[in-house]
């Protein structure tokens, strides 16, 4: 199977620009380009299809520029959006591009000898531009009834809170990106989400317009799951970010092992570099044996591999097995307090520890607990566990070799209620 076909059997074409971008694929190596504004100081889960595409193409022998929107970033994308955004300053802006540049070094081979990847800012070229510059050489070549046309911009104008004059002249901005790209180092195809089709396109017909020259536009579909809701949000609605300080290896892993049967195979084709047969294999077994759940723990397995690496994935099944009820011992304060980030915690001194803290005086400290009386129930009914183990010792006396950390231990109230008391 040759690399486009491939592409269409793992359903990541929506739409392109040309009939001549399968052969162009196929057949040569060329440089493309994807776009980030750094909205956020990490890029989040529903941005990674696009960054394993780009992995997909470089794998492929093409060369990929990303870009990231140190200009763009300052006004905002309208596309999929249903109101303003708001704008951020210069100095968060700056903060976010460190972290966004970060991780797609990491994701991408950026020391590649033939074909490494490529972290440009258009601030570099878009800054140097006067209003006035820009109008001249740039806006001249749009016309606002095709403007008005593009999907992001139409929604907008329809809803009650409108679109204002910056977010409607964004499209120039991400279509002078491409036209640069293209002048500047011949990158000829630019790939985006669904809802980027309308930029794309407006960066063909300026490279069109300026230089003649043909460049080409590929979009890959938006994620969703079976009901139709963006891929990459909890369910209390907390966005799954790929930096481990925000979302952390044992989260993401969570939450994609509760894809629903009717997603994950979907997901495999897009989020993994597994084959189809391999594939086509997990989706067999989920048919068979659904239980077993085996396709969402590949998934998971797979996907916090990409990102987090060996080890982020041994932290995630660390935190996998702690919460299935194994002891919690000889972890690292930061493996620790990554596995229950968001969990209740108290914090003690090292003093009290040394001397002793009485277990049940110690309980009563907890959220868990509205008093000793509750706490002595509960250890008595057998519903109380030390770093999960069960611990119904009313005399027990709390050191420093109930520590499950350097400086933290671990009290489970039932089932699934938690609290980290920390020492310091």
């Amino acid at each position: 199977m040759n690399f486009y076909s491939e592409l269409v059997a793992r359903g990541l074409i929506e739409a392109t620009s040309s009939e001549d971008l399968p052969a162009l694929l196929n057949n040569t190596k060329i440089s493309f380009y994807i776009g980030y504004d750094p909205t956020a100081k990490s890029l989040q889960i529903g941005n990674l299809l696009c960054v394993i595409m780009m992995r997909r193409f470089q794998i492929a022998g093409h060369t990929p520029y990303c870009v990231i929107g140190g200009a763009t970033g300052m006004i905002g994308d309208p596309s999929g959006k249903n109101a303003e955004r708001n704008l951020l300053t210069d100095e968060v802006i700056q903060e976010n591009i460190k972290g966004q540049r970060a991780q797609l070094e990491k994701l991408l081979d950026i020391k590649s000898t033939t074909n490494a990847a490529v972290i440009v800012n258009n601030f570099d070229w878009m800054g140097k531009f006067s209003f006035i510059e820009f109008l001249r050489d740039v806006g001249k070549r749009f016309r606002v009834t095709e403007m008005l046309a593009k999907e992001s911009v139409k929604n907008r104008i329809n809803s009650e809170v409108g679109i204002s004059f910056t977010e409607f002249t964004y499209q120039m901005l991400q279509a002078y990106d491409f036209r640069h790209l293209a002048k500047e180092h011949n990158v000829v195809l630019q790939l985006g989400g669904g809802d980027q089709w309308g930029n794309i396109t407006a960066g063909i017909d300026l490279a069109r317009k300026m230089d003649s020259k043909q460049v080409y536009g590929l979009v890959i579909p938006l994620v969703t799951d079976s009901n139709g809701n963006k891929f990459g949000k909890s369910e209390g609605g907390t966005a799954i970010y790929l930096d481990p300080e925000m979302t952390s290896p044992y989260q993401m892993y969570q939450y994609l092992i509760n894809s629903d049967d009717s997603s994950v195979d979907k997901y495999l084709k897009y989020f993994t570099f597994l084959s189809l047969d391999q594939i086509a294999t997990l989706e067999q077994k989920t048919k068979d044996e659904p239980h077993l759940r085996e396709a969402q723990k590949v998934l998971a397995s797979e996907v916090v591999k990409i990102v987090h690496g060996e080890l982020g994935l041994a932290s995630a099944m660390t935190a996998t097995k702690i919460f299935f009820g194994e002891t919690i011992s000889n972890l690292a304060d930061r493996e620790l307090n990554a596995i229950f980030g968001d969990v209740p915690s108290i914090e003690l001194t090292f003093e009290a520890l040394k001397k002793g803290i009485s277990f049940l005086d110690l309980l009563a400290m907890t959220p868990l607990f509205s008093s000793k009386g509750e706490a002595k129930r509960s250890v008595e009914q057998k519903g109380v566990y030390l770093n999960n183990i069960s611990a119904t010792d009313m005399s027990l006396v709390i050191n420093e070799k109930n520590l499950a950390s350097e400086s933290c231990l671990v009290i489970r109230k039932g089932k699934k209620n938690y609290c980290v008391v920390k020492f310091s």
